[in-house]
């Protein structure tokens, strides 16, 4: 089967826990993009560091749509979205791997402006996405959940995600703003990539981990030390739940449709 995860700013090199990952260009209508291999025995494991190996994307230059392409193109069959993430909620906890639940993003564009769809122009197979299970797939996290419950004693907590696009940080009005809406976690990327994949019928579950409170009513808030030292703090236990998913995750059917109007 064809697992997938996508990676953000805390890994910059082609190395995932114990396994070294090999490059390969994949050709989309968006251009060629690299998608690594993770050699995991009696599993076809795709790797996609969204920001480059070594970093060099800033999150309005990561190419969305060629990065789902690719995966559509390698048979994706289930795919774990990651993201390191301010948290908006001071009732969640720094540094401890969380699924996502719901997201926020009612403008649902990308970060040139147009809509965030894999369906820019008419085509035969285009259609409009149709939520019945929700973007990330409720099976996916109950698998994880079983997972946490191994590894912690108690599921992961689950989390409403703001896609704020970046590349500059939010405001703390803007802050406040995304809390009041219901959001308890934020950052640059991950909505688009989920929206993307569920376009293309690819079951999703997400994981982030909160690395600083971005909420004017901290305490304390932390400096550029600190925030490196909870991103570090937060990586083993982040490795190895993403290892456990490309592991050991099994397929699920696709909790949500693509309507299309008969021709």
């Amino acid at each position: 089967m064809s697992i997938a995860v996508i990676l953000g700013s805390a890994f910059s090199n082609a190395q995932l826990g114990p396994y070294a990952l090999t490059a390969q260009q994949v050709s989309t209508p968006w251009g060629d993009v690299e998608i690594h291999s993770c050699p995991i025995p009696n599993r076809d494991c795709h790797v996609i560091i969204r920001h480059g190996a070594p970093h060099r994307y800033l999150p309005n230059q990561i190419p969305y749509r060629a990065h789902t392409y690719a995966l559509r193109k390698l048979g994706c069959q289930a795919l774990l979205v990651t993201s390191s993430v301010g948290v908006l909620d001071l009732a969640v906890p720094l540094d401890r791997p969380m699924l996502v639940s719901d997201l926020l993003m009612p403008e649902n564009r990308l970060p040139d402006g147009s809509a965030c769809s894999m369906f820019p122009e008419p085509e035969a197979q285009h259609g409009h996405l149709v939520l019945e299970g929700g973007l990330f797939d409720g099976q996916l996290n109950a698998q994880m959940h079983r997972y946490f419950q191994s590894q912690w004693d108690e599921t992961a907590q689950e989390v409403v995600f703001a896609y704020a696009g970046g590349p500059r940080t939010k405001t703390p009005a803007e802050n406040v703003f995304w809390r009041k809406m219901g959001a308890q976690v934020n950052s640059m990327t991950l909505g688009p990539e989920v929206v993307l994949a569920n376009e293309y019928e690819i079951p999703t579950a997400a994981l982030v981990v909160g690395h600083k409170y971005s909420n004017p009513d901290a305490k304390d808030p932390l400096d550029q030390d600190s925030i490196t030292a909870s991103l570090e703090r937060g990586h083993k236990a982040f490795v190895d739940a993403v290892l456990h998913f490309l592991t050991h995750i099994q397929p699920v059917p696709f909790g949500n449709r693509i309507y299309r109007f008969e021709r």
